[in-house]
């Protein structure tokens, strides 16, 4: 194919240039509906180009195929078979990907570290979460992708499931064997879901962790939006191999996906996947060039320590993308939080991620020695602000094993079952009715169906004293949470459910 072409760009201009017009959604007429306070806000140019894919840039049979060249010449970019584009993000992408591989079956090995959006997966789905452990660092609080070895025993354990779902990278930029994963995976004949959401760039450079269909995953979910050049909601699923059934996994997406596919989210994909193939090796070399300098500067720093070695090696993490620029700031006794707050209110940034004793910036193939000077010149002030901040207030972390919470229903059970918000002290041995999930990194503390213990308790409520932020709870403050009431379950005259 000519990787040179962008279909979905191609017909947009097209249609600007001719002398169409809609009576049809979207009711705005590009842009002409629109009041000028909004217009000068957003711009017209993005109101131009919000018009229909079926009955807009294509005829209402789809004739021109344009979508559908589109993901073919974003499968042969990156080497997969198929892959399919989402504008609802990869929350999307990766539930459609879990009910094609487990819808039915009833289980699911499932790394513990996985993203909230995986577990409304679980309760779309109906699935029972075979959970794997991570591989959890004590010191630092940060949890890496599992063992090959711990997914091995997975399915020793959980011979019924369906596959296996991980997340790699992390949003700490971690990654894990996929290789070795899938290996497992495949001997046990069951297909490896990787949620790649952090990672639609390791394709195209190879200083970048093999990316996980180089590595032998079946089923690969990229947010276009975060490591690479689209907008918010812009998602690829990328399939290969007979493990899953691709019309299966094209009709889960269709259940879950909107009917109204917006352009601009598409097109932004189009031109990514073009410009990465003529130019991705270069910019992306230009970028981790910065991150390198900009990762030796920052260490530097008094306060701060960029971490690397130690996110490496048996007990850790199999790769890292050197692009997530994860800064340990314990030394400046500050908290994550509050750096992250003093250098949003101060200095005009924002960054990717922050905990109790870490922040961190995202690199992109947009960056450059310019915007890495704004944020060093920024953490230099920092620490010169540091000790006018607030001290940490202590955090009661729990054991690797006591975050572990013992599984009580299946997660679509508890929440759908009749529930009541009791205080925090009194949902201690208590079934969870909700997700408890500190963002970010958006990793769930507790999942539904799940028996609250007093670590996590302890943990949840004094992470939130020291900043933390727990959004999509009923109390955010987690002062009281929402848990299974004592009332009779739906399976209650029935045989105990299998879990």
């Amino acid at each position: 194919m000519d990787q040179s072409e962008a279909p979905i760009l191609a017909a947009l201009e097209d249609y600007k240039k001719s002398d169409h017009y809609g009576f049809t959604p979207p009711g705005h007429r590009e842009g002409r509906g629109v009041d000028e306070e909004t217009l000068h806000a957003i711009g017209m140019d993005a109101f131009r180009s919000d018009v229909l894919m079926t009955g807009g840039l294509d005829d209402r049979k789809s004739s021109n195929g344009i979508l559908k060249q589109a993901e073919e010449l974003m499968a042969e970019a990156v080497g997969a078979d198929q892959a399919f584009f989402s504008t609802c993000g990869s929350s999307l992408s990766v539930k459609a990907a879990m009910l094609a591989v487990a819808g039915g079956k009833g289980q699911l090995l499932v790394a513990r570290d996985v993203h909230k959006s995986v577990v409304a997966g679980l309760v779309f789905a109906g699935l029972m979460p075979r959970w794997v452990s991570p591989s959890w660092d004590p010191q630092r609080h940060i949890a890496h992708p599992p063992s090959p070895e711990a997914v091995d025993e997975g399915f020793a354990r959980y011979p019924r499931a369906a596959g296996c779902l991980i997340v790699s990278p992390t949003p700490y930029g971690t990654c894990a064997d996929i290789a070795g994963i899938a290996e497992v995976c495949h001997r046990h004949g069951k297909p490896l879901i990787v949620d790649e959401a952090w990672g639609a760039h390791l394709p195209f450079h190879e200083d970048l962790p093999t990316w996980a269909m180089n590595a032998g995953a079946d089923v690969c979910v990229v947010s276009v939006h975060k490591m690479g050049a689209g907008f918010e909601q812009g998602s690829v699923f990328h399939l290969q191999g007979d493990l899953v059934d691709s019309y299966r996994l094209s009709s889960c997406a269709d259940l879950l996906g909107t009917t109204s596919t917006n352009v601009l989210i598409l097109s932004a994909i189009d031109g990514w996947r073009r410009h990465m193939v003529s130019e991705g090796h270069r910019v992306l070399g230009d970028a981790l060039d910065v991150a390198r300098n900009l990762r030796r500067e920052i260490d530097a720093l008094p306060g701060f320590h960029v971490l690397d070695d130690e996110l490496l090696g048996a007990e850790s993490s199999h790769d890292l993308d050197r692009l997530q620029v994860l800064m340990d700031v314990s030394g400046l006794d500050v908290s994550g939080y509050d750096a992250g707050d003093w250098l949003r209110e101060h200095e005009g940034l924002d960054l990717s991620l922050f905990d109790h004793d870490h922040i961190q910036a995202a690199l992109s193939l947009a960056d450059t020695p310019e915007t890495a000077d704004r944020l060093l010149s920024s953490l230099k002030r920092l620490a010169e602000a540091a000790p006018n901040l607030p001290r940490p207030k202590p955090v009661d972390f729990p054991t690797p094993e006591e975050l572990e919470l013992e599984p009580a229903m299946p997660p679509r059970e508890a929440f759908f079952a009749e529930a009541e918000l009791v205080d925090a002290k009194d949902a201690v041995g208590r079934i969870a009715a909700e997700q408890l999930t500190p963002y970010p990194p958006g990793i769930p503390i507790v999942v539904p169906g799940e028996n609250i213990n007093e670590a996590v308790v302890d943990y949840l409520r004094s992470g939130v004293e020291a900043g933390m932020v727990v959004p999509g709870a009923q109390d955010p403050s987690v002062q009281k949470i929402r848990v299974v009431a004592h009332t009779r379950l739906p399976w209650a005259d029935q045989r105990a459910p299998r879990i």
